[in-house]
């Protein structure tokens, strides 16, 4: 069925709401064990057992499991955080010229009941102090976002009265604080990849069973599910699906043109945040908006399975490509196309076909083929003649013409010069993409932008191609395809 993706821009603009037709199709169904509440699955059931008359078997090892269990519970409660400052979020979406603001959360992996004082003290190693957060991301939930705390050196206690997850940023460049956790807060079931083995997962599970999150972390995520959401599919194997988020990051990191080749092109810092969230619109399939991506319990079979990310996860890449959307060329018709730069860049790299080459059953065409067909046609125009898909295909012939690093190279030469724009400035947006395209490629798209895809470009873009004073190009890129 069809369904929509949201991008939500609070509060740097006004909040707007674009829809996005994609392929959504209704979670699996979970395997017996794996209801979407803490029902009796596999391990309760083998619990149960070990209570009927298997204690001569299976007590010993669940003893000593449990005590492990005890001590690591005990440990993790009165834990160190150790923090090392970053770069705001802010400040790396202006570095490198994004719309939306990345994730700045260090996780701890410990939650804090509504109410409940929170007891820390702040060892500020380097002069920096760090902010607390409390709390999950939920933009139409009723408690919508984590609330923040600055802290002082020192003893310090909180109390929030929704509680959640706890999280800390620390703003800086490579300070050192860390924060001793003393009591109030609990451990949360947590994977951690290169450091988790999935039986301790799998015991942290039962044994944290009335804490309502869990988190599975990455170099460069975080995944926050609520229990029901991630008992749905507790059998997965999530080192794998932790290393393959990491690829889909690579992806649009690459892309991108984030290569470390100079500061500017640093990856962002910290990782991304994707997050279980409690209601969507109707027809909202999942959202993107400063901070983190949202997804609906509906859509977990895609975002927390390994072969549903693998192979169905075109709204999670989607959604993530938000995160690194560039200003500078993204008029509000281009919100929803220029997103999808990224998407293909994941099928690429996970060896999926691409959804370009999706076959309309109802004209047997690709969406290559069917946007070909209406070009020259009268009252051509780029923004209302071409369907979703037919909108990205131009994106994908510049680079099929120039070469896989265009984007990349178009996007580190936007970071280095960091035009300005507001994003009411549709025609001088449109003027960007047009001229900075043509730079990249170093040849005159004045043809394939204005004429064959009828791009609204004004007579003030005109004007700047024609200043550029490049070659036309040796193949016109509108005949290609992939």
């Amino acid at each position: 069925m069809l369904a929509r993706s949201l991008t939500l821009t609070p509060p740097l603009t006004p909040t707007f709401f674009v829809p996005w037709e994609s392929w959504m199709r209704p979670a699996h169904t979970p395997r017996p064990g794996t209801t979407n509440s803490p029902g009796p699955g596999r391990r309760s059931l083998l619990a149960g057992l070990a209570g009927a008359g298997a204690v001569v078997a299976l007590g010993a090892p669940a003893a000593r499991a449990a005590d492990a269990d005890a001590r690591s519970a005990d440990a993790r409660a009165s834990a160190t955080v150790q923090l090392t400052a970053r770069p705001s979020g802010e400040s790396e979406r202006l570095r490198l010229g994004q719309a939306l603001r990345g994730s700045e959360f260090q996780p701890t992996g410990h939650h804090v009941a509504a109410g409940t004082p929170l007891r820390l003290d702040v060892l500020p190693y380097d002069g920096v102090l760090p902010t607390l957060w409390i709390g999950r991301w939920d933009y139409y939930g009723t408690v919508t976002e984590p609330r923040s705390y600055p802290l002082k050196p020192g003893a310090n206690t909180v109390t929030d009265p929704h509680g959640g997850p706890v999280y800390f940023s620390l703003e800086g460049a490579g300070e050192r604080a860390g924060v001793k956790l003393k009591g109030g807060s609990v451990p949360m079931p947590v994977f951690t990849l290169g450091c988790t083995e999935e039986a301790d997962y799998q015991r942290q599970l039962d044994t944290y069973a009335d804490v309502p999150v869990v988190e599975l972390h990455g170099p460069r995520s975080i995944v926050t599910l609520t229990r029901d959401g991630a008992l749905l599919y507790r059998d997965e194997d999530h080192a794998a699906l932790l290393r393959l988020l990491e690829r889909i990051i690579d992806a649009e990191s690459d892309i991108s043109g984030l290569d470390s080749s100079r500061p500017v092109h640093r990856p962002k810092a910290g990782g991304y945040h994707f997050t279980e969230v409690s209601v969507v619109p109707s027809g909202v399939g999942a959202y993107a908006t400063h901070g983190y991506n949202g997804f609906p319990r509906a859509y977990l079979d895609r975002a927390t399975t390994v072969q549903g990310l693998t192979t169905r996860g075109w709204g999670l890449y989607h959604e993530l490509g938000h995160l690194h959307q560039q200003m500078a060329y993204k008029p509000g018709g281009l919100t929803e196309v220029t997103v999808n730069i990224y998407s293909l860049a994941v099928q690429r790299a996970l060896g999926q076909p691409s959804n370009l080459l999706t076959v309309d059953p109802k004209t047997g065409l690709t969406y290559f083929q069917s946007a070909r067909a209406k070009f020259g046609t009268a009252g051509l125009a780029y923004e209302k003649s071409f369907s979703a898909y037919e909108k990205l295909v131009p994106l994908r012939q510049l680079e099929l013409a120039f070469g896989d690093d265009f984007w990349p190279r178009l996007h580190q030469l936007v970071r280095e010069e960091n035009p300005q724009s507001d994003y009411t400035e549709t025609a001088k947006r449109y003027r960007a993409l047009a001229t900075y395209a043509s730079r990249t490629a170093g040849r005159d798209l004045t043809e394939f932008f204005l004429t064959t895809w009828a791009f609204p470009i004004d007579a003030q873009g005109r004007a700047e191609l024609a200043a550029l004073n490049l070659p036309q190009p040796s193949v016109d890129p509108a005949t290609l395809a992939d």
